[in-house]
């Protein structure tokens, strides 16, 4: 089946250009020996809530820690060797950054990256490790977006978009292609969407050989341009997307990418920030997998709502990158949306023995204390009161329950 997409006027008259089965065939040979082909993992305790298989495409573990490298080699490699010799320029908080990096590295061109001034600090070392001169600039990536291009612009430098090109997207629809060879009874693909480009390439893929295959794509709710984008018709802008997922925090989806999903993905649901910590949680935990947000955001949309999947299904995990300390807050946001982290402060009589009577409680109904803070010296407070803070870890929305009974049962006035 020669399915293309594209071929119809873009922004103001420009021709979107098309993109076949044929032009990712190509990108996967081309991508032989580069890219890896990742795991396809099967999850049980997923499987058993769908009520059908369940399986995680593991590109977390592709080379950089996401599938971007995919898309920017085909792209860099695709250049004249005129273009070659001019380098190319990027920018990106962190995955694309190192994706282009390392392809560049791998084909003898020169890159430099643009990161925001806030970027993590393992993110821009790994960049650098890749071979690219990261230049901070920018406290937010529109503003690093600006720089990279008017470098561009200034030194003849290619811009390596990330994902608003067709050797981009093509690159990234082998991941579909993959995804058929290993699971060829797959009936669902859940994939998250910033730009748009991973999702765009797998549906090329996967419609032009197997069109009963629903694609369904997934947005944080804070950070999703494509729903309003989708109704409008064209691609809108958000102001100001708002969204742990960093991975696919876009405030406006490319124009290739758009018409590919308008034309080919089935549906787009958007998944919340507890949602999305409760997901990378399960990874860790169920899969023993580390995925960045973004990454969980398919898990995340076959915990909010299950049985609207038919399976088998595959949720690509698009990404393992996560900065240390946001996966420290991450999880803590996780486990206290599944009932399983609870913070709450009380008041007691300031007198000795008193906190050690409030552990006491808390030992005998097995919550597990994580933190406490004891103050006493309070303007809100009265001459023989403290107040106790405490973080606790719980077994889950039943044992918090039980927690909070027995601390009032003990005479406990408990303020969450």
């Amino acid at each position: 089946m020669a399915l293309q997409v594209g071929d119809e006027d873009g922004p103001e008259g420009a021709q979107l250009p098309a993109i076949s089965l044929d032009d990712v065939r190509s990108a996967q040979k081309m991508l032989s020996g580069v890219s890896r082909s990742t795991a396809l993992e099967g999850s049980r305790y997923l499987s058993g809530l769908v009520g059908a298989p369940v399986h995680l495409k593991c590109e977390n573990l592709q080379r950089t820690g996401s599938f971007k490298v995919r898309g920017a080699y085909v792209r860099i490699a695709g250049l004249s060797p005129a273009e070659r010799a001019a380098g190319v320029v990027a920018a990106s908080a962190g995955n694309h950054a190192q994706g282009v990096a390392l392809a560049a590295s791998l084909l003898g061109v020169g890159s430099t990256v643009f990161m925001p001034q806030g970027a993590p600090l393992p993110k821009v070392a790994a960049t650098r490790e890749y071979g690219a001169e990261v230049r901070l600039q920018g406290q937010v990536v529109d503003e690093t977006l600006e720089a990279a291009q008017e470098y561009a612009r200034r030194t003849g430098a290619v811009f390596i978009h990330p994902f608003d090109h067709p050797d981009i997207i093509a690159g990234q629809g082998t991941v579909g292609l993959e995804i058929l060879e290993q699971c060829p009874e797959v009936r669902t693909i859940v994939v998250g969407i910033g730009g748009g480009g991973l999702a765009a390439g797998i549906a090329v893929a996967v419609k032009a050989l197997r069109p009963d295959v629903r694609v369904v794509g997934v947005q944080a709710a804070g950070a999703a341009a494509y729903p309003p984008s989708l109704a409008a018709g064209r691609p809108v802008s958000i102001e100001a997307p708002t969204t742990m997922a960093d991975g696919i925090k876009v405030g406006r989806p490319g124009d290739v990418p758009f018409k590919i999903i308008g034309d080919l993905v089935d549906e787009v649901r958007t998944v919340s920030e507890d949602e999305l910590s409760s997901a990378l949680l399960l990874c860790l935990e169920r899969a023993k997998l580390v995925v960045e947000p973004a990454g969980a955001s398919p898990v995340a949309a076959l915990l909010s709502a299950p049985k609207v999947f038919e399976g088998p299904v595959v949720a690509v995990l698009s990404g393992g990158n996560v900065d240390p300390l946001l996966m420290q807050r991450t999880l803590r946001h996780g486990m206290a949306a599944a009932g399983r982290y609870l913070s709450l402060r009380l008041r007691l009589t300031d007198r000795p023995g008193a906190l050690a009577a409030l552990l006491d409680v808390l030992s005998v109904v097995d919550a597990n204390v994580l933190d406490v803070s004891h103050v006493r010296t309070d303007p809100r407070l009265g001459l023989a009161e403290a107040e106790v803070e405490l973080h606790l870890e719980t077994k889950g929305p039943e044992h918090c329950v039980e927690v909070g009974t027995a601390l009032r049962e003990a005479g406990y006035t408990v303020r969450a």
